[in-house]
């Protein structure tokens, strides 16, 4: 079972899923270092690049998830302050008492924390397309004629 599905089953699942992300972070982060026989990073590279990105994506559904949980919360908070409240109110005071309410402000909180680990998937993802462009560049090399490249 994916993520997204777990989380949206139950929200409460997004601390377990932004753990199990920042815990593969760690594996990416070795997988993205060009070391060893060239050969074989070339021969991983497509294969960790599709788990990576189906990764990205993932993370990518639960951060709309959250928004769209978000704009319905905003929602839901702008109706009763339009329908509720004892003297008419613009719909800027209306944003900003809606800003400083407890559902919205830990609804952003998670946004953000998700938006994070995003980000730091986008820098893996990054980090791969340039290993990828360095392996190209010392095949490039060795088909030249340099076959002493080390890459210890």
């Amino acid at each position: 079972m994916s993520w997204l599905s777990k989380v949206t089953d139950d929200i409460g699942n997004i601390v377990s899923s932004l753990e199990y992300f920042t815990r593969e972070l760690q594996d990416a982060k070795k997988e993205v270092r060009l070391s060893g026989n060239l050969e074989r990073a070339s021969a991983a590279m497509p294969g960790l690049i599709e788990y990576r990105f189906n990764q990205l994506q993932e993370i990518e559904a639960i951060l709309e998830y959250l928004n769209i949980a978000n704009r319905k919360c905003r929602s839901k908070f702008y109706r009763q302050y339009l329908e509720g409240y004892n003297r008419a109110l613009s719909s800027r005071d209306v944003e900003k008492y809606i800003d400083g309410e407890d559902e919205i402000v830990s609804l952003n909180e998670l946004i953000n924390e998700v938006a994070f680990i995003r980000n730091q998937y986008l820098g893996i993802m990054k980090a791969l397309d340039n290993k990828q462009w360095q392996i190209t560049n010392i095949v490039k090399l060795r088909t030249a004629g340099m076959e002493d490249i080390n890459l210890g």
